[in-house]
């Protein structure tokens, strides 16, 4: 942190690109699914694509693994075409959400089969499953039946299975969705150790922003089969670029505000924006929104954007309330503060202007 609390950005060395996607165009009966995407993967990088059901996600996904062909574009891997590869020549391997286990082998043989598939030679078959089986900490379980496995345990075996294969990406198809809550959370924890411990590329597949956010080195978020942002799951959060992309990733007020002389106005709110002269829309976290410091009557400090309104709905969350706060003229915020207590009736909010972050109401690119 630096001394206005701010994260001291990272320094970061060159990055080594492993996959290329440019200008990829995907259709179904005619309807477009995925148009024009192009991103860079780096190597040993975890990727996250985010989106909500029809974003186009899985398909980019299949479009890596060869299990579907581009209508028009390329992917490379370290700069030769993948695309034009068969599926099993890639050195990509998939984990997909049914986990897809053989139940009538034995957990040991099940990460074996693709070894045995390959023609790898036998010798070498025991040592591989052996060592992947101990990266996902499965050894003990090596002659279980699946029947026997809970649906952690059946993850990680499709995860060794995966990892048996030595892929340079390794892809995830919403892995994690069929576990519950608590498992899922646990299973978070392990999946990021896990890449890091191996080194290889993962990309990641879900409709969860939570997830996302915990997992990824990066966060490519698919809107109808566009990109609307790719960044850092911090950056996302903070500095999102579209109205859209603040609203899926966590909650947001919309501010919707005319911006005259550096001055952004948004109803009963003022506070100082360096951006263009014009309508704007920007985002403010609950979070960013607080009860006022300032002496009744005082006049706010430079920066900081000072309103009023009446309290019409508190949660109890712990720590932090969820207020919901009624500012007049159909202006409702909703504000998470540290819990102070009931709250009724007019009270007075602020927040630092640079915590509004100016986004475009348009699509992705």
């Amino acid at each position: 942190m630096n001394a206005s609390g701010s994260p001291v950005p990272v320094e970061r060395g060159p990055v080594e690109v492993l996959l290329s996607i440019q200008k990829v165009e995907k259709q179904f009966a005619g309807r477009p699914v995925l148009c024009g995407i192009s991103l860079d993967v780096a190597s040993g990088e975890f990727l996250t694509i985010l989106g909500e059901s029809g974003s186009g996600k899985t398909t980019l996904l299949r479009l890596i693994a060869g299990f579907e062909h581009l209508d028009s574009g390329e992917i490379r891997m370290a700069g030769e075409r993948l695309d034009q590869i068969p599926a099993h020549r890639r050195e990509v391997n998939t984990v997909f959400q049914s986990y897809a286990i053989f139940p009538h082998l034995s957990v040991f043989e099940n990460v074996a089969y693709g070894l045995r598939a390959k023609s790898v030679a036998r010798a070498e078959i025991p040592p591989r499953v052996t060592q992947a089986l101990a990266m996902v900490k499965m050894s003990e379980f090596s002659q279980s039946a699946p029947s026997r496995l809970s649906g952690g345990q059946q993850q990680r075996v499709a995860l060794a299975r995966a990892l048996v294969n030595r892929p340079r990406v390794l892809l995830l198809d919403e892995p994690l969705s069929a576990l519950d809550a608590n498992l899922r959370r646990q299973m978070q924890v392990e999946l990021k150790s896990l890449q890091r411990e191996v080194g290889i590329t993962f990309i990641f597949v879900t409709h969860d922003q939570e997830e996302a956010m915990a997992l990824s080195d990066r966060v490519a978020l698919l809107r109808a089969g566009r990109l609307e942002q790719v960044a850092e799951p911090r950056e996302i959060y903070g500095q999102p670029a579209t109205a859209y992309a603040a609203q899926f990733i966590g909650q947001t007020n919309l501010l919707r505000a005319e911006v005259r002389d550096g001055i952004a106005n948004a109803g009963p709110m003022a506070w100082p924006s360096a951006g263009p002269s014009g309508a704007a829309t920007f985002s403010l976290r609950p979070e960013a929104i607080r009860l006022s410091s300032a002496p009744q009557g005082a006049r706010p400090a430079g920066g900081t954007a000072h309103f009023h309104g009446r309290v019409q709905n508190q949660t109890f969350g712990g720590a932090m309330d969820l207020v919901e706060i009624d500012c007049g003229n159909s202006h409702i915020l909703r504000a998470r503060i540290p819990s102070p207590g009931p709250l009724v009736g007019q009270q007075e909010f602020e927040f630092a202007a640079s915590d509004a972050v100016r986004v475009r109401e348009g699509g992705g690119s």
